[in-house]
């Protein structure tokens, strides 16, 4: 079984209310224990109060624009060498990318200190579409430790 090249990625279907499939990535990340309806039902819900929040702009637009601003260009790599560990920046592959950002925004959500998940996500994405809250703080600190380890960067492979 190969682990690194050659994997095919299986094709996601559309959600049945926006026909996105990253709306359908993020629904199947929040799942937990296979309740993908409650799952549903919060996403749902956290977008209708985007809705009202986004101040215009619909609730998808403000979803598409947190997850792509929340999305990390270079992260580091533990490289060995010689005895030595080296923190090796390398460019995030796009759907690594997605994930990672849905990832986080998701984490982000789940500590923060309002009542509900549906209201949690709201704020999470409202924030990370006005590039602040915890997620892009996660992805500056990520492109932050790769900036420092530059020097580092002929280690790749």
């Amino acid at each position: 079984m190969p682990r690194r090249r050659g994997a095919d990625n299986r094709e996601v279907a559309a959600d049945p209310i926006y026909g996105s499939t990253m709306v359908e990535k993020f629904v199947c990340s929040m799942m937990w224990d296979g309740k993908k309806q409650t799952a549903q039902k919060i996403f749902y819900a956290s977008m209708q109060k985007l809705e009202e929040k986004g101040g215009g702009e619909e609730a998808i637009k403000l979803f598409k624009k947190a997850v792509e601003n929340a999305k990390p260009m270079l992260e580091v790599k533990t490289r060995r060498v010689g005895g030595a560990n080296y923190q090796v920046p390398i460019e995030v592959p796009q759907n690594r990318r997605t994930s990672l950002a849905i990832r986080w925004i998701l984490n982000n959500a789940r500590g923060r200190a309002e009542k509900g998940m549906a209201d949690k996500l709201a704020n999470e994405l409202n924030d990370a579409a006005n590039m602040r809250g915890g997620a892009i703080k996660k992805r500056d600190d990520v492109h932050r430790m790769a900036e420092a380890n530059k020097a580092f960067a002929h280690y790749r492979w």
